[in-house]
C-alpha cells in the first residue's frame, strides 16, 4: 500500500518552497508506526502547511526500494526541496532529525534524544 497525505490550508505561504517527503516503512511495525508519528508531529511543527508525505509500505511494494536506495527501514527520504537527503530510523532524536532535514531548531526549543 503507498498512502500519501498532502496538507494545506488557508495559511498557506505560496511563495515558501513545498517539501515532498517519502517514508519507507515495513507494514505497521512499531519502529514504522513511530516514524509516522515522529515525521507528522515535526512537518506540522517545522513545516505547516507545507509538506506532503508519501508512505511505502516494502511489505507490499518491496520493488519501489530500489528506485530510492534503501537498504534499511524505516527510511525517511527528503525528495524535496533539493539536495536528496536519507534520515535512518524512527526518527525519535529530535536533533538528528532536525540537522537531517536541514531545519534549524525554533529559538528556545527544548531538545530530546
Amino acid at each position: 500500500m503507498v498512502r500519501r497525505w498532502r496538507v494545506t490550508g488557508s495559511d498557506v505561504d505560496e511563495s515558501a518552497s513545498e517539501w515532498d517527503l517519502r517514508l519507507y516503512v515495513a507494514g505497521q511495525s512499531a519502529k514504522s508506526v513511530a516514524a509516522f508519528a515522529n515525521l507528522k508531529r515535526f512537518c506540522e511543527e517545522h513545516l505547516p502547511g507545507r509538506y506532503r508525505i508519501e508512505v511505502i509500505d516494502l511489505l507490499l511494494h518491496p520493488q519501489l526500494a530500489k528506485g530510492d536506495q534503501i537498504v534499511a527501514i524505516p527510511t525517511l527520504v527528503r525528495k524535496l526541496p533539493e539536495p536528496m537527503r536519507k534520515i535512518i530510523g524512527d526518527l525519535s532524536n529530535r536533533d538528528r532529525v532536525l540537522v537531517g532535514l536541514n531545519l534549524e531548531p525554533r529559538p528556545g526549543a527544548g531538545s530530546s534524544r
